[in-house]
C-alpha cells in the first residue's frame, strides 16, 4: 500500500475492511468492495490477496486461482499454497492437487501454513476415497500437542472427518469433541456432528440445497478471518464500518495491462464518483444517484 497516494490507500483499505465484513452476510456486496478494491490497487498482492479470498469463499475456484497466483508473484509468498491447493481440490482436479502440494514451495512454509496444507491434502485424500492415508497425513506432532491454537479446531476436526471416513465413528466423535473444546471462535460445525454421531437431528427449513458437484468442504479454510486480516494489515488509520464505504462504480473483471502504482493512482476512482440509478449501501440503505 506505500506505493499509493495516502487517500487512496485509506480508500482501497475501507474497501477491504467492508469486504471483510459483509463476506459471510452479503458475499455479492463483499465481492463488490474486493473488486473495487482491485480496480484501484491492482498491483498491491495484499488487495489481490483479499479478493481471491472472496471468490474462495463463494466457490469460484478459478478466480480464486487467478487473484492468488497474481497476489504471489506479486508478494514472492508462498503463503497462500494451501488455499491454491483447495481450490484445485474444488475443481475435481486431485492429482493436480496433491502434485501443487508436493511442490518444493510447500517447504518454505510456516507452521500454521503447513498445518492448514496437511488439512486440504487429507481432505483431497478423502476425496479420493483414501481414508488411511487422510488419517496418515495428519498424524503429525501438531496434532499431539494441539490445544487451543488458532489451527488447533481445524485440525482436530480434519482428523475427525478422515477417521469417520475410515469407519472409525467412536474415536471421530472423541476428536470432534477435541475440536468443540478448541473451537473458541466457532469455526467448525463440531457440535452439530457430535450431536449426528449421538442420533441426534435436528431440522433447519432455512437449508438451502448444497451443490454436490463441490466438496462438502472445499473452500472452507478459515477465509473470512484470513480477509480480515488482511484488511487490518492495509488499513490506515482509523478502521472505518462497513456501513460507512458504499461501492460507488460498477465492477468488472478488466482485461487492460495492470498499470503502474502512480497509473493507479492517477486513474483511481474516488468515493465519491457516481453512476446513475439506486445504489445500495452497505447497511442496506439506497440513495438515487442521479
Amino acid at each position: 500500500m506505500r506505493t499509493l497516494t495516502k487517500e487512496n490507500a485509506q480508500g482501497v483499505a475501507k474497501h477491504l475492511v467492508a469486504a471483510a465484513t459483509l463476506l459471510e452476510d452479503d458475499s455479492d456486496l463483499a465481492l463488490a468492495h474486493a473488486e473495487h478494491a482491485a480496480r484501484r490497487a491492482g498491483r498491491v498482492a495484499a488487495v489481490r490477496e483479499a479478493l481471491g479470498l472472496v471468490h474462495y469463499r463463494r466457490g469460484e475456484f478459478n478466480d480464486a486461482i487467478r487473484e492468488f497466483r497474481t497476489a504471489k508473484r506479486l508478494s514472492g509468498s508462498n503463503h497462500l499454497l494451501p488455499y491454491l491447493v483447495d481450490c484445485e481440490r474444488g475443481l475435481g482436479r486431485y492429482e493436480r492437487a496433491l502434485d501443487l502440494a508436493a511442490s518444493p514451495e510447500a517447504r518454505s512454509l510456516g507452521e500454521a501454513d503447513n498445518i492448514e496444507l496437511a488439512i486440504v491434502v487429507s481432505g483431497v485424500r478423502r476425496d479420493l476415497n483414501q481414508p488411511e492415508a487422510a488419517q496418515m497425513v495428519l498424524r503429525i506432532p501438531a496434532l499431539e500437542r494441539a490445544s487451543k491454537q488458532p489451527w488447533a479446531a481445524r485440525l482436530f476436526y480434519a482428523y475427525a472427518e478422515a477417521l469417520l471416513a475410515g469407519g472409525a465413528e467412536g474415536e471421530a466423535r472423541d476428536w470432534f469433541a477435541k475440536a468443540i473444546d478448541a473451537d473458541v471462535e466457532g469455526q467448525t460445525d463440531a457440535a452439530e456432528r457430535v450431536d449426528d454421531l449421538d442420533g441426534l437431528v435436528f431440522v433447519d427449513a432455512l437449508d438451502e440445497e448444497l451443490d454436490d458437484s463441490i466438496p462438502d468442504d472445499a473452500g472452507s479454510a478459515d477465509a473470512s478471518d484470513d480477509l480480515s486480516a488482511v484488511a487490518s494489515g492495509v488499513a490506515v488509520g482509523d478502521s472505518p464500518q462497513a456501513s460507512d464505504v458504499p461501492v460507488d462504480e460498477p465492477v468488472t473483471a478488466s482485461t487492460e495491462p495492470a498499470e503502474s502504482p502512480r497509473e493507479q493512482d492517477a486513474a483511481a476512482p474516488s468515493d465519491s464518483d457516481a453512476i446513475s440509478g439506486s445504489l445500495t449501501f452497505v447497511d442496506g440503505s439506497e440513495g438515487d444517484k442521479s
